[in-house]
């Protein structure tokens, strides 16, 4: 019996598992055949290099693909909700942020000055008399009441005046004298209210009034005659077309010296009363004219 390889010599695949390599069938030594051994591994490199290649190509398409889906999913005209943009594909967005409205600047009227409605008699029409001026039957300053006397109106602003004053009054035009009396405990106090058209006519005049420039007092209705004989405290003002006199003295005749302090006070709060009450005249009036 002889000893041989029965059937068909098997053939080694690299690529397939349990195949057996070749051996030289010409030698029965069993030594390896080194040049199949060495076609057959170039053969398998070959092949691997291939499939390298090969998967490469794949990925670059795959790579490709993608940058395409997604510069075509950056020009499409779709937002991430899937509703279409007010803007077409090629549209730019505006730069910059929204201008707020811009409005022309305008600017409220003045207000209307007091003063000019008392400086002249052709803005000065509200009503006036001594009673408006000096409402009531006493006049309260701070914690000093004081009762209302008599009261008088003349447009012959002399006749009312002493001294020096009648003359003054004539020259500059005065147009009105009226007067209002007050009293407390003993002393008297005479305001007179002299009127001008002007307001320069008014501040001349009280510009030359002197110590001798007195009104005449006036007593009746509880106030006793005063200041007829007797030294007592003169003040002279203006504001506006109107200048203001006080006399204050004793009800019962005595002269008045510096020491006589209820005398100054007495004609210092109705000479304040009376601004008070000139400017409210004119404030009234600026506002009835704001108000049209």
């Amino acid at each position: 019996m002889s000893y041989g390889q029965g059937g068909p010599q098997s053939q080694w695949d690299p690529w397939k598992p349990n195949s057996q390599q070749p051996w030289s069938s010409g030698g029965g030594d069993g030594t390896p055949d080194w040049a199949a051994l060495a076609e057959a591994s170039e053969t398998r490199n070959r092949r691997r290099r291939l499939l390298f290649i090969g998967g490469g190509v794949v990925a670059t398409i795959a790579v490709g693909t993608a940058v395409a889906m997604a510069v075509v999913s950056a020009n499409s005209g779709d937002q991430a909700s899937g509703k279409p943009t007010d803007l077409p594909a090629s549209g730019a967005l505006p730069s910059g942020s929204a201008t707020a409205p811009s409005f022309a600047p305008t600017s409220a009227p003045p207000p209307l000055d007091p003063k000019d409605f008392i400086s002249s008699a052709k803005k000065d029409t509200a009503p006036l008399s001594p009673e408006t001026l000096f409402p009531g039957t006493q006049l309260t300053m701070g914690d000093t009441v004081y009762k209302k006397g008599a009261t008088a109106d003349t447009q012959n602003c002399a006749s009312a005046a002493g001294g020096t004053l009648p003359k003054i009054l004539t020259a500059n035009g005065c147009t009105r004298l009226m007067r209002v009396s007050y009293v407390k405990d003993g002393v008297a106090v005479t305001v007179g209210v002299a009127v001008f058209d002007t307001e320069a006519k008014a501040d001349k005049a009280k510009t030359q009034a002197d110590k001798k420039s007195i009104v005449r007092s006036l007593s009746g209705k509880g106030v006793k005659a005063f200041c007829d004989a007797a030294i007592c405290r003169t003040t002279t003002n203006a504001y506006g077309r109107y200048a203001y006199f006080t006399i204050a003295g004793f009800t019962a005749g005595k002269n008045v010296t510096a020491k006589d302090t209820k005398v100054f006070a007495a004609g210092d709060d109705l000479a304040e009363f009376t601004f008070r009450q000139i400017r409210r005249r004119g404030e009234a009036q600026a506002s009835a004219a704001a108000n049209r």
